[in-house]
């Protein structure tokens, strides 16, 4: 009985963490009071890839974590204009965003008035650019900046409540368009 405690609590531990979704900003890939499981081993053994969705410590409140979407690696050129994310000059398809509703907050990065507004900026090493899918109401990376590979903690993997929508979270990925599609500046 002793060893199987333990063995729980090591798989508790080390291995998964239940997440409870609180808020609107990964929206429509998951809702507020969404309950999810989420693998901490996954990142012991690879880095994070672009589209994982992502538990991270709260920049400003490390003893709260957040949720997100991985869109730029380190050392990519990452530049948002206009709503449109493009990665080393490559425009980024993101299916789970909703079609309907007009990106208009935060549409460019780096933010109008930075010194380097307007053009790409290199994500550093051993850092993350992160978004929520609900661009309009997400504070993330185009807030707070990269996040540091030691501040995230887990991969989103399963979502168990509500029932009907049981199942893997971060099915659907994002996708770089083959050519060159960098808007000229004007």
């Amino acid at each position: 009985m002793i060893v199987l405690a333990l063995g729980l609590y090591l798989v508790i531990t080390f291995a998964i963490q239940t997440v409870h979704v609180i808020g609107l900003s990964m929206y429509p890939s998951l809702n507020d009071n969404d309950y999810l499981v989420a693998n901490k081993l996954d990142y012991r053994l690879h880095p994070p890839q672009r589209g994982d969705i992502i538990i991270m410590r709260d920049p400003f409140d490390s003893s709260k974590d957040f949720i997100k979407r991985v869109i730029a690696m380190p050392g990519e050129e990452l530049l948002i204009k206009d709503g449109h994310v493009y990665i080393n000059g490559h425009l980024l398809n993101e299916p789970y965003l909703r079609s309907d509703e007009p990106w208009n907050n935060n549409g460019n990065w780096p933010p109008p008035g930075s010194v380097d507004a307007g053009k790409p900026r290199v994500i550093p090493p051993n850092q993350y650019f992160v978004m929520g899918d609900n661009r309009n109401a997400s504070s993330d990376s185009r807030v707070f900046g990269p996040v540091a590979r030691d501040r995230i903690e887990a991969r989103a993997w399963l979502r168990i409540w509500p029932l009907p929508k049981m199942g893997t979270v971060d099915q659907v990925k994002p996708t770089l368009e083959t050519s060159s599609s960098l808007p000229v500046a004007a």
